[in-house]
């Protein structure tokens, strides 16, 4: 069954902005929730991950790029948390594809959020082997 959101999480009432993404139980450091955005050309498509995140100037995750294709028109950024999450607090984000008032680079986004590069990649790279177990899946939806 197609699930927009992990088990982790659920969308409710914010007080930063109208509807947030919650933790609905603790959640790890360095967890990697999923995509929250997909580029293809030059359109970004939001994930229902992706668009109920709001934006924090001290987030407690970091969107990591994954490494598709080489030369692809395509890319995809998923949520990583980048400390632990107690049940009922909202997860937020620094963000980085629109207007944001102090721009950061990549080494600040990961600094500010208390994670290293090489903790978001090892991560993502691990969950990329659990997506290449299943990929395969046939699945109603797709």
């Amino acid at each position: 069954m197609y699930k927009p959101l992990p088990e982790s999480l659920t969308i409710k009432s914010s007080a930063i902005n109208g509807l947030g993404l919650f933790a609905n139980q603790t959640i790890n450091k360095a967890t990697n929730l999923g995509t929250t955005h997909i580029k293809i050309d030059n359109t970004i498509v939001r994930t229902p991950l992706g668009g109920f995140i709001n934006h924090a100037n001290e987030p407690n995750c970091v969107k990591v790029e994954l490494l598709l294709s080489e030369g692809s028109s395509r890319k995809k950024w998923n949520l990583m948390t980048t400390q632990d999450i107690k049940k009922g607090e909202e997860l937020t984000l620094s963000y980085t594809f629109y207007n944001v008032l102090i721009p950061m680079t990549e080494e600040e986004e990961y600094r500010n959020a208390g994670i290293t590069k090489e903790e978001a990649e090892t991560s993502s790279k691990e969950w990329i082997k659990g997506y290449k177990k299943w990929k395969n899946v046939s699945c109603p939806h797709n």
